[in-house]
């Protein structure tokens, strides 16, 4: 039964559960895997109901010996069901082989990958690669990953999209570009970011039955995040509630040309719902700020000495948005760094940060993956290639509350758990989404939530006020001020 997502492991851990349900709670092999073949072709029924002709294309190990039982299966109820295999499946031993055998025996046609041969199906079943791929696609599977990529039909991956690295995301050289991903047992962590969201499409997920007791014997560090879930740190509000109980929260940036940055962040912060924003810019801005937003309280600082009355009333600080690297800029920073506030520090405060690294569990730090890098002194090639290592990394060496943005967003902070988003979409892909958040997650620290939560709830509260916000106009176009309108009604939700 396809179940909601909310753990998700590293492949050591998924095989660790399969490895309980088998021997130490007596479910044979081959019933997880006729139990994975008939939930994947449910799924594909599901998904392209109008579908006749099945093309299973299958590898060796128990990825392979899922997709024979999805053939067979597929066969039995009428499908033009047929496998083209790459590895000899005589070759196959254990569960995988009794598959094949089954599938030979049940009638469904067999015979060897053609590269000669054109994909021709309605819909395409990988089950080449799973879990067990080390290094990268050897070059017989990466033909035959080229050529179903290459085919004009929809395509579902078994278990994992083949050629992915389940732990981190990454392609393995080259990977299928699945349509629709049926996961088994335990949800992998690596498909909902890095590359993998490229790779995946729909993420489905089965447990396939096994005893829940497995599952507390097999402890995961990471899981989905869940907005219903975060929602309880902002209970219902009195109804003799007034400014003060909310907080204030204080936006320290805007350094020429980039006004609009610290105006949007206070805007966001306000429409989180911050009892109190005021904005610090430089002196020719206030107009910019106010005006666009008249909510917003915009004091024009020239020095820092400007700066500690402001940060004296404020509950909040958020230090960054557009802030820029100029002596004003440093000036500024080294001046808000004085209180023990809590502190959200994004853009050019990551960047002041680098440059004189401290630690400081009261802060939330909002790198995206070329701040990562230089935070830790790294490339952002190595960032991308382990996220979770990355997010690991900064949690250590700045003990703040970490969020590592991209695509599959994570969160880490005193849990130490790694939350991932699964939510956001391409159309975020524009200046000043970085600036909301960071608006965002002060808006939520100033209403007394702690550090942990506010970068969580934060973290999807924009994502998807970003996917409200595409599905009503499209991705293409997508403004970071069109969230706020969404992102009121998602906190009120």
């Amino acid at each position: 039964m396809l179940m909601p997502i909310k753990k998700l492991y590293r492949t050591a851990e998924v095989r660790e559960l399969d490895r309980i349900a088998i021997q130490d709670f007596g479910i044979p092999g081959y019933t997880l895997m006729q139990r994975a073949g008939q939930t994947a072709f449910s799924a594909l029924q599901k998904r392209w109901p109008k579908a006749s002709r099945i093309l299973i294309i299958c590898g060796s190990g128990n990825n392979a010996g899922d997709g024979y039982e999805v053939a067979r299966i597929a066969h039995q109820q009428g499908l033009q069901a047929s496998v083209l295999y790459v590895s000899e499946p005589n070759k196959l031993t254990g569960d995988a082989s009794i598959a094949f055998k089954n599938a030979k025996k049940s009638g469904v046609p067999i015979k060897p990958f053609n590269i000669k041969e054109q994909l021709q199906a309605d819909v395409i079943v990988d089950a080449l690669l799973g879990t067990g791929l080390r290094g990268e696609v050897r070059d017989d599977y990466k033909i035959a990953i080229q050529a179903i990529n290459s085919s004009e039909s929809p395509i579902l991956a078994v278990d994992v999209p083949s050629g992915l690295n389940t732990d981190t995301g990454n392609v393995l050289g080259a990977a299928v570009q699945a349509d629709l991903t049926v996961t088994f047992v335990g949800c992998k962590q690596g498909f909902f970011t890095g590359q993998a969201p490229q790779y995946c499409g729909e993420v489905l997920y089965d447990d396939l039955d096994v005893p829940k007791e497995i599952f507390d014997r097999v402890k995961s560090n990471v899981e989905k995040l869940n907005l219903d879930e975060l929602k309880q740190y902002l209970p219902p509000r009195s109804r003799i509630s007034h400014k003060g109980d909310f907080g204030h929260i204080l936006i320290i940036g805007g350094d020429y040309g980039m006004a609009g940055a610290a105006r949007m962040a206070g805007e966001a912060a306000a429409r989180t719902g911050s009892g109190l924003t005021t904005v610090a810019t430089r002196p020719e801005h206030i107009v910019a700020v106010s005006g666009m937003c008249p909510e917003l309280m915009c004091y024009g600082i020239k020095t820092s000495k400007g700066l500690e009355q402001l940060i004296e009333k404020a509950t909040v600080l958020v230090i960054g948005p557009g802030l820029g690297q100029s002596a004003w800029s440093k000036n500024l920073y080294q001046a808000a760094l004085k209180t023990d506030k809590p502190k959200v520090i994004d853009a050019d405060g990551l960047n002041l940060l680098m440059e004189n690294p401290s630690k400081n569990e009261n802060w939330i730090l909002t790198p995206h993956p070329g701040e990562a890098a230089r935070l830790l002194n790294c490339t952002s090639t190595d960032v991308q290639n382990n996220r979770f290592a990355t997010i690991c990394n900064l949690r250590e060496k700045y003990a703040a509350t970490c969020i590592l943005k991209g695509p599959g967003t994570l969160v880490l902070g005193e849990s130490g758990k790694i939350g991932v988003c699964t939510a956001g979409n391409p159309g975020m892909a524009s200046g000043g989404m970085g600036d909301v958040l960071s608006g965002i997650v002060g808006g939520l620290l100033a209403q007394n939530l702690s550090s942990e939560p506010a970068a969580r709830m934060g973290v999807l509260l924009h994502s998807e006020a970003a996917d409200l916000a595409a599905q009503e106009k499209g991705e293409r176009g997508l403004l970071a001020t069109d969230l706020l309108l969404y992102l009121r009604k998602l906190i009120n939700a």
